[in-house]
């Protein structure tokens, strides 16, 4: 998780930027379009969620196909975009449980590292 903004906007000076790995490309991607079927409800925030490959000097020699979910947030104030963050990491946990209980890739990872998508 890294907080930063490349080029402020003064109307959005608060923001955040999530890097949520995945093991593969076709877990990150549905994870986002899970996710981005939901707008941000409040015209005070902003986000942008891209799939991107993962940094190569945080792979191991197994995650050669491991992806990352990038999001970014801009808001207002600190606080909306605390409120919106907090939806955001509900919603990756609701997600990220269903494919614990349904999804072959995800229980392969599980009997590699154990429990959760990436160790």
């Amino acid at each position: 998780m890294t907080a930063m903004a490349a080029t402020p906007d003064p109307e959005f000076p608060c923001s955040i930027v999530l890097n949520i790995p995945f093991p593969n490309p076709r877990l990150a991607t549905t994870a986002l379009k899970a996710i981005q079927v939901d707008p941000e409800l409040s015209p005070l925030v902003r986000r942008q969620l891209t799939v991107v490959p993962a940094p190569t000097q945080t792979q191991g020699p197994s995650d050669h196909d491991a992806q990352v979910l990038e999001v970014r947030y801009t808001a207002t104030t600190n606080r909306m975009l605390r409120v919106a963050v907090n939806g955001f990491m509900e919603s990756l946990k609701l997600v990220v449980e269903v494919m614990e209980q349904l999804d072959t890739d995800v229980l392969g990872q599980q009997q590699q590292h154990g429990p959760g998508l990436s160790n």
